[in-house]
């Protein structure tokens, strides 16, 4: 069995809000998204609705977040959400092998990796940083360096922080990669922001583009 073209990025965007909507509600999936005719089914070939660049945390896995199965989204989970070579490269192969339209940057309330930038760069770190996740630190500064001298209050503070770091990393997933820019250009990509809240369950999206609002 050959699987199907993606949905449109409209629609895999509205199949993820409902999926959300039923994982808020507890009123799983009934079409059995795990089964074994649809493992066997996928075993040639994919078509993700979504491309999901999320943080690695155990407690947002995008699959259960959107009530999805085996194949429905190519997800890929670093720390803080981040930009580096590789996960964009893991991006571009989605988008441009199954033609996949929609790309989500979905961070979540009280991230680790931001709030360690924050102290970092606020100098209350405890302790050397190793160098690799100096690295996750250095690349989520540039969106938070900003907010540090506005006075903000520290829960305010991480919750700014937080979603400025995924309207950089959409930035940079927009404008810093030419295969992902060509894609946008000619209509066959939309990247969008998206935050889930470890209280509530919900996903709030956000930096949307005009085609999909409506």
């Amino acid at each position: 069995m050959t699987a199907t073209r993606p949905l449109s990025a409209a629609h895999a965007l509205a199949s993820l809000r409902n999926g959300n909507d039923r994982f808020r509600d507890h009123a799983g999936s009934v079409n059995g998204p795990t089964s074994s005719e649809r493992r066997e089914a996928l075993t040639e070939s994919q078509s993700p609705n979504a491309i999901v660049l999320s943080c690695s945390d155990s407690r947002v896995p995008s699959e259960l977040v959107f009530d999805c199965g085996l194949g429905d989204l190519f997800v890929v989970r670093v720390a803080g959400n981040v930009c580096a070579p590789s996960l964009v490269g893991s991006i571009e192969f989605a988008a441009s092998t199954f033609g996949t339209e929609l790309v989500v940057v979905m961070g979540h309330t009280n991230c680790g990796a931001v709030s360690a930038t924050i102290d970092a760069l606020s100098k209350i770190a405890q302790g050397e940083l190793s160098e690799n996740i100096r690295d996750i630190v250095e690349r989520i500064s540039p969106a938070v360096r900003p907010l540090l001298d506005r006075g903000i209050e520290p829960i305010e503070l991480l919750h700014a922080a937080t979603r400025a770091n995924v309207l950089h990393t959409v930035d940079h997933l927009r404008n810093g990669s030419r295969l992902l820019e060509r894609l946008i250009g000619e209509g066959k990509l939309v990247v969008v922001g998206a935050e889930y809240s470890l209280m509530t369950g919900a996903v709030d999206f956000f930096d949307v583009p005009k085609q999909l609002i409506g």
